[in-house]
């Protein structure tokens, strides 16, 4: 389909169009918060809360190398507590930001202070059962001791899934046998693995990012002396870093793709253009904030821009300004071109639109991409003009995205891109 027909066909996301912003939302976020502690006092028994768990675990990064370390229980809704995980499925269920923070609001995070190092052999007390949380392969029946009263604050940031409610754990005990699934044994079992090898060889034997990240997390991945605890927050982009190089490095040696091709897709107040054009792998994330939203907060202030790029051989260091979000939507190209055996240069606008009231983690930014894939996508003759035809859906001039981006720094300009 020609691009312009293509972008002529994208109608408005309606959904999206009339959720309302944060002002409105936070009462019922309240709401949500208030049920929890009814639902808490309903299912304690004494200062202990036995249930199901889902497969879910969380690691802190405050005040590192000691941090809380925590198991995630549903309260009150032990008998779906598969649906709890974020997982690609909340995207296939078409969950909402209201859906996920009633999620994660509905989550106990039972947590306890641990050093970050020395769990390689650790199996007993609360870190071993949090491990084995993390390395099962469905919810786990648990009893937990609680000591301290309950904490109803709501903790959210732009990489991992909000967290709910919590209280200090004295102690923590499987009351039934784990399933561990052989690929999971066999990477425990290899004390000569290192981390990078061992989460690739689980992506290559059909796990998918959000499950080996619990795993990483809990300290089960990688050399048995440098096992340690690892923060949620950077598991998640070194598991999206880790399996993006090894893609990266499969479609590398591909033939080139053969036209310019643009997908795009929106999902909860983003929407993200994925250009994909003849050449040896390249790639570039460039964001844009609008004024209003949860991370360029003033209504009257500017689009905020941020933007991070590799070429051929990828990057040196660590990705600032984009951060996780880049990790996430490179994996998700790196994945489609991997499918189709092709390799090609890939710019991903994403837009941040004020019906984006809450942050909800970089999952939905790795599945919208993933799913952009899914549809039609339009045709252009050039990179450049593929760019040109799509500039004027976005939030910013032609011009200021020249300035901010790598790849177009070389378009040639004309007054009307200042416009």
């Amino acid at each position: 389909m020609r691009l312009d027909e293509y972008i002529e066909g994208l109608g408005p996301d309606e959904d999206d169009r009339k959720r309302r912003l944060a002002e409105e939302k936070s009462y019922e976020i309240l709401d949500y918060v208030d049920d929890f502690q009814d639902r808490f006092a309903e299912v304690t028994q004494g200062d202990s809360l036995v249930g199901s768990t889902s497969p879910s675990v969380f690691v802190g990064r405050s005040n590192y190398p000691d941090v809380s370390t925590g198991i995630l229980s549903p309260v009150g809704e032990e008998d779906r507590a598969d649906e709890f995980t974020t997982s690609s499925e909340w995207y296939e269920r078409g969950l909402d930001i209201d859906n996920v923070l009633q999620y994660r609001t509905g989550l106990l995070n039972s947590n306890h202070s641990a050093n970050v190092d020395n769990v390689e052999d650790v199996w007993d007390g609360f870190v071993g059962t949090q491990r084995e949380v993390a390395i099962a392969d469905r919810p786990v029946d648990v009893e937990i001791g609680l000591s301290d009263s309950l904490d109803l604050d709501v903790d959210v940031d732009e990489i991992t899934t909000p967290t709910g409610p919590s209280a200090r754990a004295t102690s923590a005990d499987l009351t039934e046998n784990p399933h561990v699934p052989r690929p999971v044994k066999k990477t425990l079992e290899d004390d000569d693995w290192q981390a990078q090898g061992a989460m690739t060889y689980l992506y290559r034997r059909g796990f998918d990012v959000y499950e080996i990240n619990d795993i990483l997390s809990a300290g089960a991945l990688g050399r048995g002396q440098n096992r340690r605890l690892v923060p949620t927050r950077w598991s998640i982009t070194a598991v999206d870093d880790t399996i993006g190089k090894f893609l990266r490095g499969q479609i590398q040696t591909r033939p080139s793709i053969d036209e310019t091709q643009v997908w795009v897709n929106e999902y909860l107040g983003n929407r993200y253009w994925v250009v994909l054009t003849p050449g040896q792998w390249e790639y570039e994330l460039v964001e844009m904030k609008a004024p209003g939203s949860i991370w360029n907060q003033d209504p009257t202030g500017e689009t905020w821009m941020g933007s991070a790029h590799e070429g051929f051989e990828g990057r040196t260091g660590y990705v600032e300004e984009t951060a996780g979000a880049y990790y996430a939507s490179r994996l998700a190209v790196l994945e489609h071109l991997e499918s189709v055996g092709r390799q090609a240069k890939c710019l991903v606008l994403r837009e941040v639109s004020d019906d984006y009231w809450a942050p909800v983690g970089v999952w939905q930014i790795r599945e919208s991409v993933r799913n952009a894939f899914e549809g039609e996508y339009g045709e252009a003759e050039t990179f450049h003009g593929a760019v040109r035809e799509i500039a004027p859906q976005l939030p910013v001039s032609l011009a200021a995205l020249r300035r901010k981006s790598n790849m177009l720094s070389g378009l040639q300009a004309n007054l009307a891109d200042f416009s």
